[in-house]
């Protein structure tokens, strides 16, 4: 696969230029972007994979749902249905997407929706009975015909985007310069010891314009792994062996974290919004204790209905900066 990226190369400059001139057309107001008079807040990146967009899509939730009527728009990334849909008691991950269908399980009291077509779906947002105050995109930050009030760039620690290219052979989805657009960029799945020093250096590579702020994030990990039967302490498997099943972009720091805990697991790694087979959940049903991830949890949950042994191992985003990142949020609410 890599070998076949770097083959791959001179596709990149043509890549360069059909994303450079869509984004100039838009900055010059050649190309139509809608503008909205309530607060929508964008959640992106530069790259494909795995930057944490749905931890901060959940932390930007906890921020603002006590106060604000909340709805998180998404594309639904490889739903079996069409069109704007808003979920409701019939809603599976198979109906409007694996981490929609995240959201919706874990906050009752907020309007979890999707439709590719973002500005599409902003105007069934706020046609509907009872309008959402503040609308979360997700994964919109190339989503041009929307113009967000507020943009929040991820890019993650391991995988920064200054030191990545264009696809098909890097990973970025436009240009470097389209960081520009960003309003707040966080650096995600920073180590939870990262030292001023070395987060000073970042920035500095980075080098924010005058109107970025920069933030650094941290994956924390529960303690505990969690089904519908209960909650099992992580310590109390240190010595059982159990299977760790991923299809997620970057695993990397789950299985760092488990290894950390001095935990002893056979690692299944599927590609992202990995759809199971018939025949991968018949082998799994044979591994005993299994863990994977939330966003893994909401399509194997349906295979394991009477099964007890799958678990998902509940995450958080850290900021930092808390009080000054909450601050900045909610100023642009106001």
């Amino acid at each position: 696969m890599k070998l076949l990226r770097y083959l791959l190369f001179p596709i990149v400059p043509i890549y360069y230029m059909v994303t450079w001139l869509r984004n100039t057309l838009y900055d010059l107001g050649l190309k139509k972007s809608t503008a909205y008079n309530f607060p929508v807040i964008c959640v992106g990146n530069l790259s494909v994979g795995g930057t944490g967009k749905t931890p901060m899509i959940e932390y930007l939730i906890r921020l603002l749902k006590s106060e604000n009527r909340i709805a998180t728009l998404s594309r639904g990334y490889k739903r079996q249905t069409k069109g704007f849909i808003v979920a409701d008691e019939t809603a599976t991950a198979a109906s409007i997407g694996d981490e929609p269908f995240q959201f919706h399980q874990k906050f009752d009291d907020v309007i979890v929706s999707v439709d590719a077509d973002r500005v599409h779906g902003i105007s069934q947002l706020v046609s509907l009975p009872n309008p959402p105050e503040i609308i979360l995109l997700d994964d919109a930050f190339q989503h041009r015909r929307v113009t967000a009030g507020l943009n929040i760039m991820l890019t993650a620690y391991d995988d920064l985007y200054i030191d990545d290219i264009l696809l098909p052979t890097g990973n970025l989805r436009e240009p470097r310069q389209g960081a520009k657009r960003a309003d707040i960029i966080v650096v995600t799945k920073c180590p939870a010891d990262l030292s001023p020093q070395k987060k000073e250096k970042i920035v500095n590579r980075i080098q924010p314009v005058a109107h970025q702020e920069v933030f650094f994030g941290s994956i924390a990990y529960s303690k505990d792994i969690v089904n519908g039967k209960g909650v099992v302490a992580l310590e109390s498997i240190k010595n059982r062996p159990f299977t760790l099943v991923t299809g997620i972009a970057n695993p990397k720091p789950l299985v760092a974290y488990l290894k950390a805990q001095g935990l002893k697991f056979e690692h299944l790694q599927f590609k992202d919004h990995h759809d199971f087979t018939p025949s991968e959940i018949t082998n799994l049903k044979t591994k005993g204790i299994i863990i994977t991830t939330e966003k893994d949890m909401v399509r194997l949950q349906p295979h394991f209905v009477e099964e007890e042994s799958l678990y998902y191992l509940p995450i958080e985003m850290n900021i930092d900066r808390p009080i000054q990142f909450d601050k900045l949020i909610r100023s642009f609410v106001k």
